[in-house]
């Protein structure tokens, strides 16, 4: 299955893990890290766009340390534009409609979010998404069962 991790998801293990939610979604996301012989991940010009925003210099560093292992997606960009353009007049936001774009054109079976909001409007929009939009613990229940 090929996989594409929004940069929550890939920052969610260095958040405050004394919240329930956090501290499951985490070992969701660490648990996928692992399970490397089900699942290809893809690396994106966003991931490297949004992650170099980063104020934190560690997480940040961490991120792309793991985002320069896997090869970079090549996306035509004006394609990509133009999809994010689309998605973005659903309802996505900036980085969110980027990613979404992102993970269509690289072909990825699932794109993985903690974003409520995001999983929300791929719920109201399925039909004119071009990949299954899911949370990290669904997806591990899924794949790790």
């Amino acid at each position: 299955m090929l996989v594409y991790f929004d940069l929550c998801c890939l920052k969610r293990p260095f958040d405050d893990l004394t919240q329930a939610r956090i501290r499951l979604e985490s070992e969701a996301v660490l648990a996928l890290l692992l399970a490397s012989d089900q699942l290809t991940f893809v690396h994106a010009p966003a991931h490297d766009l949004e992650d170099a925003q980063n104020p934190m210099p560690v997480r940040a560093m961490r991120v792309a340390n793991w985002l320069q292992s896997i090869p970079l997606a090549e996306l035509r960009e004006a394609t990509l534009v133009a999809r994010t353009k689309e998605l973005t007049a659903m309802g996505l936001k900036g980085f969110d409609a980027l990613h979404v774009a992102s993970a269509e054109l690289a072909g990825a079976d699932a794109f993985v979010t903690s974003d409520d909001h995001i999983i929300g409007l791929a719920g109201r929009n399925a039909a004119s998404l071009h990949v299954r939009v899911v949370d990290r613990v669904s997806l591990a229940s899924e794949v790790l069962a």
